[in-house]
């Protein structure tokens, strides 16, 4: 069993930032992937960002730039930069991990972005 627990979320204004933070315990031997996903009201689950146990990472056209993924492998945490907020990035962030143990998401963090 793996849990995920995020933090950071929480309202800003256009332009501004915010760092969202996200925990991995339990029976976790390695971490391959640790991804930001993102659900706005009425529309499907997107990735947000991804990085890769070598540091590798992919991001989503409408925050590259703006947005930056980063982790720590021996505490098993990821984490996410947003700078430079925009209203359309109002959603609910997920934690996402994937390795040998499954894929496991977090219980998501809010996100709004007022204009």
């Amino acid at each position: 069993q793996v849990q995920l627990v995020e933090s950071g979320g929480g309202l800003v204004q256009a332009g501004g930032s915010l760092r969202l933070s996200c925990a991995a315990s339990g029976s976790i031997a390695s971490i391959n992937v640790m991804a930001w996903y993102r659900q706005a009201p009425g529309k499907q689950r997107e990735l947000a960002a991804a990085i890769n146990f070598l540091g590798g990472t992919n991001y989503a056209a409408s925050v590259k730039g703006r947005f930056t993924i980063s982790r720590d492998n021996a505490k098993n945490m990821v984490y996410l930069q947003m700078n430079s907020l925009k209203p359309e990035d109002t959603a609910v962030y997920y934690c996402y991990v994937a390795g040998g143990f499954g894929n496991y998401w977090g219980q998501g963090t809010q996100v709004t972005v007022s204009s």
